[in-house]
C-alpha cells in the first residue's frame, strides 16, 4: 500500500512525491519560497478563493525534509521573526483607557470592524498581546480579525481562524463521517480569541457581540475565502470562564477536549481540559457538513 503524508489537511501519495522530487531537481535555481509557489500551481493546491496554499506546501516540504524523504535546497536568506519563538511581538499603542461601565443600551453604536490587511491591524493585534491571556498569535490558514468600537473607541477584539482537525466532541455533535470531516472542515471557523477589554464593563455586551457576529461571519468569510461557514466553535477554560457569554448568544456546549493537543503522540492528557462550545449557523448544518 503507498505511504501518505499529511500536513494541515494537505496529502501527498508516494506517486506525488516522486513528482516533487523530480520537480526539485528540474528547478535547481529555485529558492524554498519559489518552489513552493511553483509546486502549488502545478498540483493545484489553492485554496477556494484562487490563493496558492503556498504556506502549507513549505510546512509539508519541511516536514518531508526532515523525514529524509526530499532534499531541499539550502536556506537562502533569514527573515526575523519567520519562526514562532522569534516573532517580533507587538508594541504597546497608546490608547485611552478612562474606565467605561455603563449599560448596554446607553454605549451607542457597536460597530464591528474587519481589520485583516487594514491600517488597524496593529492594533488589534497589540491590544491581543497586552490585554488577552493568552497574548498575540499570528493565525495559519483562512482567518478573519475584527475590532468592535463604541464610544469612540476600541472595547473589543475577536479573532477566529480554521478549526482543529480532530475534535471528538465536535465531530459526534456534526455526526459527519471522516472523509466528509477531511472535506468540508474548512466550513467551520474557529473562535481562538475574544477579548472585551478590561476597563470597559457594559453588561451583556459580550453576548450582543457574538450575536452580531453570527449574523456576519458567513458572509465575510465568503468574500475573503468564496465559500461560507456553517458552524462556528470555540473552547471556554471552565477553571477561568462559565461560558455564559456564548451561553446567552445561544451557543451549546457539547463536550470536553481529551487535554492532548493536536500534536499528541503520547495519549495522555498534557493540558487542561477545555468545554467544547458550538453555534449552528444554518438549519441544515448537519446535511450540508455530512454532504
Amino acid at each position: 500500500m503507498s505511504e501518505t503524508w499529511r500536513y494541515r489537511g494537505q496529502a501527498i501519495d508516494s506517486g506525488q512525491l516522486a513528482f516533487v522530487r523530480e520537480f526539485i531537481a528540474a528547478h535547481p535555481e529555485s529558492s524554498r519560497w519559489k518552489l513552493s509557489r511553483q509546486l502549488c500551481e502545478a498540483l493545484g493546491w489553492k485554496q477556494a478563493n484562487g490563493a496558492l496554499r503556498d504556506i502549507v506546501c513549505r510546512g509539508l516540504l519541511l516536514q518531508l525534509a526532515r523525514a529524509g524523504q526530499i532534499t531541499l535546497p539550502a536556506v537562502r536568506c533569514q527573515i526575523a521573526g519567520q519562526r514562532r519563538n522569534a516573532r517580533l511581538r507587538p508594541q504597546p499603542v497608546l490608547i485611552d483607557t478612562t474606565p467605561l461601565a455603563m449599560a448596554l443600551s446607553a454605549l451607542g453604536p457597536v460597530e464591528i470592524q474587519l481589520v485583516r490587511r487594514t491600517a488597524d491591524e496593529p492594533l488589534f493585534q497589540s491590544l491581543m498581546e497586552h490585554y488577552h491571556y493568552l497574548g498575540y498569535e499570528q493565525p495559519v490558514g483562512e482567518h478573519l480579525k475584527y475590532l468592535v468600537w463604541a464610544a469612540a473607541g476600541p472595547v473589543a477584539c475577536l479573532a477566529w481562524s480554521s478549526p482543529p482537525r480532530h475534535l471528538g466532541a465536535r465531530d459526534r455533535y456534526i455526526g459527519w463521517s471522516a472523509e466528509a470531516r477531511r472535506r468540508n472542515l474548512h466550513l467551520l471557523a474557529y473562535n481562538t480569541r475574544f477579548l472585551i477589554l478590561p476597563w470597559v464593563q457594559v453588561p451583556h455586551l459580550a453576548s450582543h457581540i457574538l450575536g452580531r457576529m453570527a449574523g456576519r461571519i458567513s458572509a465575510d468569510w465568503q468574500a475573503v475565502y468564496a465559500h461560507p461557514i456553517y458552524l462556528l466553535e470555540t473552547f471556554v477554560d471552565p477553571e477561568r470562564f462559565r461560558g455564559t457569554c456564548y451561553r446567552a448568544a445561544n451557543w451549546k456546549m457539547v463536550g470536553e477536549t481529551t487535554g492532548r493537543g493536536k500534536d499528541d503522540l503520547t495519549h495522555r492528557q498534557n493540558r487542561s481540559i477545555k468545554q467544547v462550545w458550538v453555534q449552528p449557523l444554518h438549519r441544515r448544518f448537519r446535511e450540508l457538513l455530512s454532504a
